[in-house]
């Protein structure tokens, strides 16, 4: 993406982040993931289900051995748990190679939040 800078409009570099993203081999989107963090809950959240969260997130990491990466621009602070745990669910019963996919086009949506919120400097 560097190498071809300046882009002329954020539209522009939206599109050369998703270009980049389908691109994305194998090793390199390992690395990705192995940046990321898997979404959690509030502090004040009750503990059962911090309970419930973590055994879904160690449920994911051992069947896909990877964090689960979700992208919950759009949604409210008060629905992302239950999105994080639905979704975890809900991926669960994917294969791998399916899984593989979903998860680029999660990191291709997180990634274009983030350059969304960088350009903006929100």
């Amino acid at each position: 993406m560097a190498a071809h800078r300046p882009y002329p409009d954020l539209d522009a570099l939206l599109a050369a982040a998703d270009e980049a993203g389908y691109d994305l081999p194998p090793p390199d989107l390992a690395e990705a993931l192995a940046a990321e963090v898997s979404p959690g809950l509030h502090p004040a959240a009750p503990h059962s289900a911090h309970l419930a969260l973590r055994a879904a997130h160690a449920a994911y990491e051992c069947r896909f051995g990877h964090v689960f990466v979700i992208c919950l621009d759009g949604f409210e602070p008060a629905e992302q748990p239950d999105q994080v745990l639905a979704g975890i669910r809900a991926r669960l019963a994917h294969d791998p190679d399916q899984e593989r996919v979903v998860t680029a086009d999660e990191m291709r949506r997180l990634a274009r939040g983030r350059i969304i919120e960088l350009v903006s400097g929100s």
